[in-house]
C-alpha cells in the first residue's frame, strides 16, 4: 500500500502502489501545466462508508511513497481513462484498472512523470 501526502497534512491517503504509481503519472503532468483539478476516490471496504476529494494545486507540497521499490509496467488504457477524467469538469475519479495487453515498458533509470506527458509514453511493441 502506497501512501499520497499533500500539502502540510499529517494525515496519509493510502493508494494501492499500481494505482499510486499511475496516478503519479497524471497529476505530475497535470501540475506541471500549472493546472488545478479535484482528485476523488471512494473509501476503501476496510474504511467508514463515503468518498473524498481533494483540491489538488502547483504550489501545494505533493509527495508519493511506495511500499515495492520497483516500479509497475503501466497501462496505457487506465492513464488514458485517468488522463481523460483529469481534463474534465468532474476531476480525476480514480476508477479501477482495466487489463492492457500491451503495458508502458519502464526504464529504472528514467523518471516516470516528471516532465513526461501521456502522449509521449509509447506502448511496448511486441
Amino acid at each position: 500500500m502506497g501512501t499520497l501526502y499533500y500539502g502540510d497534512s499529517q494525515t496519509p491517503i493510502g493508494i494501492e502502489d499500481r494505482a499510486l504509481a499511475h496516478l503519479k503519472v497524471i497529476l505530475t503532468t497535470k501540475l506541471r501545466r500549472n493546472e488545478s483539478f479535484t482528485l476523488s476516490w471512494r473509501h476503501p471496504d476496510d474504511e467508514p462508508r463515503g468518498r473524498e476529494t481533494l483540491w489538488l494545486h502547483p504550489a501545494i507540497p505533493l509527495r508519493f511513497v511506495f511500499t515495492e521499490p520497483e516500479r509497475p509496467e503501466l497501462n496505457a488504457q487506465w492513464l488514458e481513462d485517468l488522463m481523460r477524467s483529469a481534463n474534465s469538469t468532474g476531476g480525476i475519479e480514480l476508477v479501477p484498472e482495466h487489463l492492457d495487453p500491451e503495458p508502458i515498458p519502464v526504464d529504472p533509470r528514467q523518471p516516470i512523470g516528471v516532465g513526461a506527458d501521456v502522449q509521449d509514453v509509447e506502448p511496448a511493441q511486441g
